[in-house]
C-alpha cells in the first residue's frame, strides 16, 4: 500500500544537475585586491588626488586660462546652469531696519535706498552721525526725531542703536555664479565663502565682515536653513554688507559642483580635515571656503563635494571654534599666502 504524501508535495525526486560544477566559481575567486586609498574618489586621499590634478591642469593652461576664467565668459553655462539662475531667490519678504552709527553710515555711503532716517532726541553728536545727517539730506531722505525708548522699540531691545536708525527695503541677493564672474572681470582671482548651515545671522554678518577685511569677493548663503541679510547680520557686519555682495544659493551642494565644473575650487572647513591649513597650496586658486554650523559642522553632500577638507591647529584646550572666527583665519591665511605668492 502506497504511502500518502502531504498536500502540495512534489512525486520527482530531485536527483544532480548536470553541469553546475562551476557557477560558484566566481564568487571563489572574490573581488581583488583593495584599491589605494588615492584611487577611491570618496577617500580624502582620493579627494586630495583629485584637487592637485585639477591644480595641475590649472596651472598648465595658457595665457591664464586659470579656473576662473571659466566663469567670465557668462554664457558658457549649460542649461541645467542657467535654470537654476533662474529660479534663484532675489530678496527677502520684509523692509528691514538698520540701526547702529557705522551700520547707518556705511549704508548711506553706498547709497542703499532708505525710506527714513530716524534719530533719537537729544544725540550726542559726533563725525558719523553728522555724515549721517548730511548725505540724507543731500538724498532727500524722510529725517524723523524720536524719543529713545521708541527707537530702542523699532530696533529691538536688546540691539545697541547708538540712537541712529534707517529703514531700507528687503536686502537683493546676488547670483552665486555672479559674484565669480565680477571678480574675474576685475582680473582678480576669485575668494568665496558659503555657509552650510548657519542660522545666527550675527554670525553671518561677522563673516561679511571678514570677507570684506581680507579682499574676500561675496558670501553664499543657502536658501534653506541659513541666516539671511537682517538687521541683526547688517550691525554686526558694521556696515560691511553695504559693500560685500551676499548671493542666495537654491541648492549649495550643486551650486558649489557648477562652480567647480567652472575651475573653482571647494575648501570646506573642519577640525578633523586631512589638510593642515598653514601652507595651503591651493591659496593662488579661485576658491570657495565652505564653514558649516559650530554644532553640526558640514553636512555630508557638501564634505563630499569639497576639493578638500582643512583643518585649522588649534591647542587641545579649545574643542572648536566658532564659524565666524574659523572662517577669519582662513581668509587671513588665504591673503597672506597670495601676498607672497
Amino acid at each position: 500500500m502506497a504511502t500518502p504524501k502531504r498536500p502540495g508535495a512534489s512525486n520527482k525526486k530531485k536527483g544532480p544537475t548536470v553541469g553546475s560544477g562551476g557557477q560558484g566559481r566566481q564568487a571563489l575567486e572574490g573581488r581583488g585586491p583593495t584599491p589605494k586609498a588615492s584611487d577611491r574618489t570618496w577617500h580624502p586621499a582620493g579627494k586630495r588626488k583629485a584637487a592637485n590634478d585639477r591644480l595641475a591642469a590649472a596651472k598648465g593652461r595658457a595665457g591664464g586660462g586659470s579656473a576662473g576664467s571659466g566663469a567670465s565668459s557668462g554664457g558658457g553655462n549649460s542649461g541645467g546652469q542657467q535654470s537654476n539662475r533662474s529660479r534663484a531667490p532675489k530678496k527677502n519678504a520684509d523692509a528691514e531696519v538698520v540701526s547702529g552709527r557705522n551700520s547707518v553710515l556705511e549704508a548711506l555711503r553706498a547709497k542703499i535706498p532708505a525710506s527714513t532716517l530716524y534719530i533719537a532726541s537729544r544725540i550726542e553728536m559726533d563725525d558719523r552721525v553728522k555724515e549721517v545727517l548730511s548725505l540724507a539730506t543731500k538724498r532727500g531722505i524722510p529725517m524723523l526725531e524720536i524719543m529713545r525708548p521708541e527707537l530702542d522699540r523699532m530696533t529691538g531691545e536688546n540691539s545697541v542703536n547708538q540712537g541712529v536708525a534707517i529703514t531700507v527695503p528687503a536686502y537683493e541677493y546676488a547670483h552665486p555664479m555672479d559674484l565669480v564672474s565680477r571678480a574675474v572681470d576685475r582680473g582678480q582671482t576669485p575668494l568665496l565663502v558659503a555657509l552650510d548651515g548657519v542660522t545666527d545671522p550675527r554670525n553671518l554678518g561677522a563673516i561679511i565682515r571678514s570677507t570684506a577685511a581680507f579682499g574676500g569677493h561675496g558670501v553664499i548663503v543657502p536658501q534653506r536653513r541659513s541666516a539671511g541679510v537682517t538687521a541683526a547680520a547688517w550691525k554686526t557686519s558694521a556696515g560691511a554688507a553695504a559693500r560685500t555682495p551676499v548671493a542666495m544659493a537654491a541648492n549649495l551642494t550643486q551650486t558649489l559642483k557648477t562652480m567647480k565644473a567652472e575651475g573653482v575650487f571647494v575648501l570646506g572647513l573642519d577640525g578633523d580635515g586631512d589638510v593642515m591649513l598653514p601652507g595651503l597650496e591651493l591659496a593662488d586658486r579661485p576658491l570657495v571656503i565652505v564653514v558649516g554650523s559650530e554644532g553640526k559642522g558640514l553636512s555630508r553632500l557638501v564634505t563630499e563635494t569639497c576639493d578638500a577638507i582643512v583643518s585649522i591647529p588649534i591647542s587641545a584646550a579649545t574643542e572648536s571654534l566658532n564659524a565666524g572666527i574659523a572662517v577669519s583665519v582662513a581668509l587671513y591665511e588665504v591673503a597672506r599666502r597670495r601676498a607672497v605668492l
